[in-house]
């Protein structure tokens, strides 16, 4: 199978460097018009710059490939339709989008400002929200598109010292699980990237000898997948240095426990059997967890009223 974009549309955003540069420049490469947004802030987010942007748009162009330059700050919508307005206006339609623009401002929680936090949750998770409505009934009109959030095993784990990177991280995964049921009728999938690679967001988190080894393009080769039209929906694709797993939340079958029992001394003591994990499954949607527990009070009813 070859994976090609000949004729699509796509924007990522943070593509004036790391991760989005080579995202912008492997997607160009196999034939999609791209539209490169940065808004050329240091690392923490101040300032800005077109300058980043704008070379990568001039080696896509000195490639043969199409591109444009927009350096709209994801966290404000006004600048996000702009940006979308620019490329339709220029191409047509957009069929590609890739939310992964970010910033990292870490400290330790007791140290760490509201400021800071809601800064970092403005970028990742509503930067995610707003270049994501913004391009939303365009793909569901045009029955197709495919959107990759960024995620990271920070929000799926945790890691210290990034509470707020952490909570927008894991905040964009339920975004991908709701959306990814809402676009699934107009061919519209979402997924979600959780990347492990050597850029300006980790250059002083690792030793030398690791960030060589973490390659940006090894992590693009994940995205473009999800970025295919063979795409699939709702899943955490992670990767990193030539490595590639999937993440998913499961959930353990659990227990019932009659009405008699619904004590906290019971849930404690019935602990074993909550967590154990040799029947756990994922879960379709939110109402299956509820459904599950319905089918286990309604066959206990029964089989007390048989």
């Amino acid at each position: 199978m070859s994976i090609r974009f000949d004729g699509q549309v796509a924007i990522v955003t943070g593509a004036g460097n790391g991760l989005g540069r080579s995202h912008a420049l492997a997607l160009a490469a196999r034939g999609a018009k791209v539209v490169v947004n940065d808004l050329g802030g240091a690392r923490d987010g101040a300032g800005a710059s077109s300058e980043a942007a704008k070379a990568v748009v001039a080696e896509i162009v000195a490639s043969g490939g199409e591109a444009i330059a927009h350096g709209a700050n994801v966290a404000v919508m006004s600048e996000v339709e702009d940006m979308v307005k620019q490329a339709v206006d220029a191409w047509g339609r957009v069929d590609i989008l890739v939310n992964n623009a970010g910033i990292l401002r870490d400290k330790s929680f007791t140290k760490m400002s509201l400021d800071d936090f809601k800064l970092v949750m403005d970028v990742h998770l509503m930067g995610s929200v707003n270049c994501t409505k913004a391009v939303w009934d365009l793909m569901k009109e045009q029955q197709y598109g495919r959107i990759v959030m960024t995620t990271s095993s920070s929000g799926m784990y945790g890691n210290f010292g990034q509470a707020n990177y952490g909570a927008a991280k894991m905040a964009v995964v339920g975004l991908m699980n709701t959306l990814g049921l809402e676009g699934a009728k107009y061919n519209v999938r979402v997924n979600s990237l959780a990347p492990t690679a050597a850029t300006r967001m980790t250059e002083d988190l690792m030793p030398e000898e690791i960030l060589a080894m973490l390659v940006p393009e090894a992590v693009t080769a994940g995205a473009l997948l999800l970025c295919h039209d063979g795409a699939p929906s709702r899943h955490i694709l992670c990767a990193g240095g030539g490595g590639y797993a999937s993440s998913r939340i499961f959930e353990t079958e659990g227990v019932y426990l009659d009405p008699s029992q619904q004590t906290p001394e019971a849930v404690a003591e019935h602990w074993d059997e909550i967590c154990n994990t040799d029947r756990q499954a994922p879960l379709e949607n939110g109402a299956k967890q509820s459904e599950k527990f319905l089918l286990k009070a309604q066959a206990f009813l029964q089989q007390n009223n048989a």
